[in-house]
This record gives C-alpha cells, sequence and structure tokens, in this order.
C-alpha cells in the first residue's frame, strides 16, 4: 500500500509501537521533570538563607532566648513528639483553626517579631505570606527549618537544643 508521496504507507501495526514508545518516554520525562520539581520543593532547595526576613536557625535560636522574637514551632504534634520543639519556640500547630488568634494571644499585637520555623521551610514560607495577609508586619522565617533545607542543615543537624514533648 502506498501513500500519497508514492511512498510505502508502514502499516498500522508497525507505527503503534513506535508511538508508544515514544509516548512512554516522554511522558516518563515529564514525570520526572515534575518529580524533580516536588523533589525540590519539598526539600525547599531553593530557599534563600540571605532574604532580609529570614534567619539562621542558631539566628533563631539566639533571638528567641533574648526575647528579641517569637519563635513558633507550626508543625504537627506528631513532628514535635518525633523531633522536639526548639529550645525557646512556642509549639502552635498551624492547622488549628484558631490559629492566628492563638498567635495574636501569644504575641500581644500583630507588629511583633514572629520567626516561623517548620521541618524544611516549605509550611513556614507559605504560612509567612498568609500572616501578611492577616496584617501581621514582622513575619520571619526559618528557612533551614528543623530538618534542613537548601537554606541550611536545620535545627537538629547543627545540635541546637529542643525540649521534648509528648503527642497532643
Amino acid at each position: 500500500m502506498t501513500g500519497a508521496s508514492g511512498l510505502p504507507k508502514p502499516d498500522a501495526a508497525q507505527a503503534l509501537p513506535h508511538l508508544a514508545r515514544r509516548g512512554f518516554l516522554l511522558g516518563g520525562a515529564a514525570l520526572l521533570g515534575a518529580g524533580g520539581l516536588g523533589v525540590a520543593r519539598w526539600f525547599n532547595v531553593l530557599a534563600d538563607p540571605d532574604a532580609a526576613d529570614a534567619l539562621s536557625a542558631p539566628e533563631a535560636h539566639a533571638q528567641a532566648l533574648s526575647g528579641a522574637i517569637t519563635l513558633v514551632d507550626i508543625r504537627r504534634p506528631d513532628e514535635w513528639a518525633r523531633t522536639g520543639v526548639p529550645e525557646g519556640g512556642l509549639p502552635l500547630d498551624m492547622r488549628r483553626a484558631d490559629f492566628t488568634e492563638v498567635l495574636l494571644a501569644e504575641v500581644g499585637a500583630t507588629g511583633a517579631p514572629i520567626a516561623l520555623i517548620c521541618a524544611r521551610g516549605v509550611r513556614s514560607r507559605g504560612l509567612s505570606a498568609r500572616l501578611r495577609e492577616a496584617g501581621f508586619s514582622r513575619i520571619i522565617d526559618v528557612p533551614e527549618g528543623m530538618l534542613g533545607s537548601g537554606a541550611g542543615p536545620g535545627w537538629l543537624a547543627r545540635g541546637l537544643p529542643v525540649i521534648q514533648v509528648s503527642d497532643q
């Protein structure tokens, strides 16, 4: 069988496996690319530790102990139970419906300096933006988090002290 060009037309049975392989390879490449982006977000590899609204874990620890900031550990209670809460930190689960109200009661004013820490800086970055929208004006991120990220090794790897808490 020939096509309009006069050249033999491949039969459909020969063309389909080739197209299927190409689709599989393109789909696999897209999946790997998307997975890579997901991993990059999960580990916060693009975090900027030098941002004006960021503190390293040691800086956050020192400022929390001196009273210059309120350090808030926004992770879940099961995470606090596994690793402890940063010394000088306030454990406050960001999933609480009354999170903003409890935070405001703890710090006293929307202009108080508040540093947020989570596992790897992803949740703290997102919550920082939401708190600014809610009127808090001095939100600081600890982008390396407790477990480390692109911003640094993390609270635990740096050997900073933690307070053990039970799963609440």
